[in-house]
């Protein structure tokens, strides 16, 4: 069954902007919490729904590429697709950033417990031809991994992190805040052991106890055909190395496509010149038009004017993610030039072209305009 569209999850129209989608989500986050409902399942399921359409949202390439394709996973079958709860974290880590703590017990479990990593993102050139027809590219990407050293324990391997004596474990310590439902007793990050309810006494030396170092890695991209500048590829699981075991969160591969020299892409339509002269649009021509494809002849109609656009169906870019390989279509746009300067013979034809039309010439004005022009260039050096 397909999830309901982001948007109506929230109560908004589409393109609502950031303080729209801010103020909704934190409505509807204090109405559905599940501190407040406890033991409703449909305020639990509710809850959940809100915060992953918040998660997108509120991110600005993800809300960019879910407004254009209805999705921020190209893999994804339809609008919202790809989407859960376990994708986004724990929904209390959203709902806490809006009110500067966790309710009730959900805080501990979630800093001690598995933690997913972050995602990142990375910046590909792609040449006209690649983005047109996609193309399997490398990369390499700084992320963070698991010290090989330590196995993420962050202590050398004779020893073992300490419980931490002050949160006993936990991670958090309970505090008392003012809150917009009155004094509330919640659970703060333990200052001691920082969130982790561990204390390292003898750090490893590789990680120095951080658990995690900064790897580079080679990562393969299969662009799909038909990606333009904007897009946003996400690669599940290639971003940085979740805490305590979490998982690695996402690799967002923001695609850039260089200009071609001569085709001038828009959307999924491709516009190209040809250029013409006078006596061809006269007369007509069959010209060979570039496509992607290849040269194609095309015939152009006598009496064509410049800057007449023609259609060539099906010869633009695929689609991207088209089932059916559907393409754009190619314009050709006509120029007829107009010569700047003439021979004898080509003036000469003219004039009779003129004439055959019925136009009265005069060359001997024609020719004592040009003496008048001669003199007046010799006179002044008078």
């Amino acid at each position: 069954m397909a999830k309901r569209d982001l948007y109506e999850v929230l109560g908004l129209q589409k393109g609502a902007d950031e303080k729209q989608i801010k103020s909704a989500f934190r409505k509807l986050a204090i109405k559905y919490h599940p501190d407040k409902n406890p033991g409703d399942k449909e305020a639990e399921e509710k809850f959940k729904e809100i915060n992953e359409a918040y998660q997108v949202l509120s991110d600005p390439q993800k809300k960019a590429q879910y407004d254009q394709f209805g999705t921020t996973d190209f893999n994804a079958g339809g609008a919202g697709a790809g989407y859960s709860a376990q994708d986004f974290g724990d929904f209390g880590d959203i709902f806490e950033s809006f009110f500067g703590g966790g309710f009730g017990g959900g805080g501990s479990r979630r800093r001690t417990g598995p933690r997913r990593g972050a995602d990142i993102e990375y910046r590909l050139d792609l040449t006209f031809e690649e983005a047109v027809f996609g193309a399997d590219k490398d990369i390499s990407v700084t992320r963070t991994e698991d010290c090989d050293v330590c196995h993420g324990t962050g202590a050398k391997t004779e020893s073992r992190p300490e419980t931490c004596k002050t949160c006993h474990g936990s991670g958090t310590v309970r505090v008392q805040r003012q809150t917009l439902f009155g004094n509330m007793v919640q659970e703060a990050v333990c200052h001691t052991c920082g969130g982790s309810g561990e204390i390292i006494t003898d750090p490893c030396d590789s990680c120095k106890g951080k658990g995690q170092v900064r790897q580079r890695r080679k990562i393969s991209v299969k662009v799909p055909a038909g990606v333009d500048t904007g897009n946003v590829m996400p690669l599940r699981g290639q971003g940085d190395k979740g805490a305590k075991g979490g998982p690695h969160g996402d690799l967002h591969v923001v695609l850039n496509v260089k200009p071609h020299k001569f085709f001038i892409r828009k959307g999924d339509d491709i516009y190209v010149d040809t250029h013409i002269n006078i006596a061809e649009a006269a007369l007509g021509k069959e010209v060979k038009v570039p496509t992607i494809d290849g040269d194609v002849s095309y015939d152009i109609p006598a009496g064509t004017q410049s800057g007449t656009l023609f259609r060539l169906r099906g010869k633009g870019v695929t689609m991207v993610n088209s089932r059916s390989g559907s393409r754009g279509d190619q314009y050709v746009n006509v120029i007829v030039d107009v010569p700047k300067k003439l021979n004898d013979a080509q003036k000469e034809a003219l004039y009779q072209f003129m004439e055959a039309s019925g136009q009265i010439v005069s060359r001997e004005g024609t020719e004592e305009r040009k003496d008048k022009k001669d003199k007046k260039k010799f006179n002044i050096f008078k």
